[in-house]
């Protein structure tokens, strides 16, 4: 069998415990032991010296949208940034839209926006079930591990289609029915996304119930909550309390009710004015996990975050599209509220940041806020929203900017990120064009350069920890995520002194992280001297 050794390295197992000098041994793609340091190595096939530098388990991005991506036999041009930046297994399937398992009814809906949002190149859809799915990422041949959640939204639009209102107790039948075969099939999870169509929608009784279900079968469920912000349109706008946290309570008594595991999505506080509601999430948080509920949450390093530049249009507008877009009362209406909203939110158009215009004659404007695009067109900010929106039929995709604090103003952001409770995750979309989320290069490196190294708010082995077993363990992953005899191989090699994040600098994108030495997936090279190795596809469908 074909051996490699790992030596003089300083091993964190990813337990939490202290590091120590030592070595592994792979055979095959399996780790076969961790020595303590000895001048009795085993022999070897090949040996990589890594004095110097740690030798860690590969990291879990447990919040993904790359599933979406997968698929595709060329997804390694779209996802390498992931194993370059250490990460070596994806949880998919996350804010209740998974592309698995599929209806007739389903298809006919791909052409909205959450589904092009995900992928930036057309995916066929030549699958029904989830396992037909998991079967097509293993043909593919994936270039990373992957676990995969079975989401709500894409249940119930399987079943019921895009409508604004609960479901018939046929249609609950039929979505249960179908959760609990994804669950027999390989899922690993259940995912909300509440603040989407269709999951704005929901009943509590429904939410209960596909909780329960997720309860029977030991799964956890994981919750785009309702809310991000201190005021949303997913409430009524004379509910005057913070609806953030109203969304968090309703969630939390749900899972009180039907014992299900909690998974928090990206716990972020959108707009400046919803960063004073940090304090109180979190003390809520922690005094449902004193008193028994099993709940964590998730975040990734920075201040803002991608998504669909139509996210803040009001539903009425949305509705009503594409005529909306020539109605000078629809205009006039929209304006004003957005300025409502905005104000009442903290958020202003020079928080937009475009990522992919969804047109090819204006790549150009990749990486450009709207208030200078906006000045390029003589047009005003909203004109030029709408104009970007109109044109790309909304496929037009956005960073968002002022998530939980601002460059110089980030007090929220460290201390979700501090937290142990906290897991990582990138939230970021991969893909072939347009200008990057820099979270899908450096969220890892920053954590562990920035948080870590700079900034000393926690130590390396408890981020560690945080990115490989915690994870693994949140979703029943028994074979990675600690580096121990019998356990996957898959290692990542770092330079603690030099890793680090290169970051996005105005409309330069971001680049290749610093001190990333190796990576291995399976035991097979992925990564060397910080560069993926073309082909290299050693990744495993993980079936729960």
């Amino acid at each position: 069998m074909k051996t490699l050794l790992l030596k003089n390295g300083r091993i964190i197992d990813g337990t939490g415990e202290k590091a120590f000098t030592g070595h592994v041994l792979i055979s095959e793609d399996r780790i076969k032991s961790v020595l303590v340091d000895t001048d009795n190595l085993p022999d070897a096939d090949s040996v990589i010296d890594a004095a110097g530098k740690v030798i860690a388990p590969g990291f879990i991005d447990m919040h993904s949208h790359s599933d979406w991506v997968l698929p595709g036999e060329d997804h390694d041009l779209a996802m390498k940034c992931l194993p370059e930046q250490g990460v070596t297994t994806i949880i998919g399937g996350n804010c209740g839209f998974s592309p698995a398992p599929i209806s007739e009814n389903m298809r006919q809906l791909m052409n909205i926006s959450h589904f092009k949002l995900m992928n930036d190149r057309p995916l066929d859809y030549r699958w029904n079930s989830f396992g037909e799915f998991l079967d097509r990422i293993e043909k593919a041949r994936p270039i990373i591990n992957t676990a995969h959640q079975v989401g709500h939204a894409s249940l119930r639009l399987g079943h019921s289609g895009l409508h604004q209102r609960p479901l018939s107790q046929e249609e609950m039948d039929g979505c249960l029915q179908t959760l609990e075969r994804s669950f027999e099939e390989g899922a690993c999870a259940l995912s909300f996304g509440l603040g989407y169509e269709p999951g704005m929608y929901s009943s509590f009784e429904e939410l209960e119930a596909f909780c329960r279900a997720a309860a029977s079968a030991d799964k956890p469920v994981t919750v785009h909550l309702k809310a991000l912000s201190r005021i949303s349109p997913t409430y009524p706008p004379f509910y005057l309390k913070p609806h953030n946290i109203r969304a968090l309570k309703e969630i939390i008594d749900i899972a009180r009710k039907t014992g299900v595991r909690l998974q928090i999505s990206h716990l972020i506080f959108v707009g400046r004015n919803s960063w004073s509601t940090a304090e109180t999430c979190l003390q809520i948080i922690e005094r449902e996990r004193a008193r028994g509920l099993d709940i964590k949450f998730d975040a990734f390093p920075y201040t803002f975050g991608n998504t669909t530049i139509n996210a803040v249009f009001p539903y009425w507008f949305l509705s009503r599209l594409p005529q909306a877009y020539q109605s000078r009362w629809a205009r006039s209406v929209l304006r004003a509220e957005l300025l409502l909203g905005f104000t009442l939110v903290g958020f202003s158009y020079n928080d937009f940041q475009i990522m992919d215009a969804g047109i090819d004659k204006w790549q150009g404007l990749n990486g450009h806020r709207v208030v200078d695009i906006a000045g390029q067109w003589g047009l005003s900010p909203f004109d030029t929203v709408l104009k970007l929106s109109e044109d790309s039929q909304g496929q037009a995709v956005v960073l968002f900017h002022s998530y939980s604090g601002e460059p110089g103003r980030e007090t929220v952001l460290d201390d979700v990120l501090k937290n142990d409770l906290c897991l990582f995750e990138t939230d970021a979309l991969t893909r072939y064009g347009g200008f990057p989320n820099p979270a899908a290069l450096g969220t890892f490196p920053k954590i562990l350069g920035d948080y870590v190294r700079k900034r000393k708010l926690f130590s390396l082995e408890n981020a560690i920890r945080r990115m490989t077993s915690a994870s693994a363990e949140r979703f029943g992953i028994r074979d990675r995520g600690v580096l121990a005899s019998g356990k996957k191989a898959d290692v990542v090699i770092f330079d603690p002194e030099t890793i680090a994040e290169t970051p996005a600098k105005g409309t330069q994108a971001a680049g290749r992280p610093k001190g990333i030495a190796h990576v291995f997936i399976n035991g097979q090279h992925a990564v060397k001297n910080g560069e993926y190795i073309s082909g290299a596809r050693a990744g495993e469908v993980i079936r729960a």
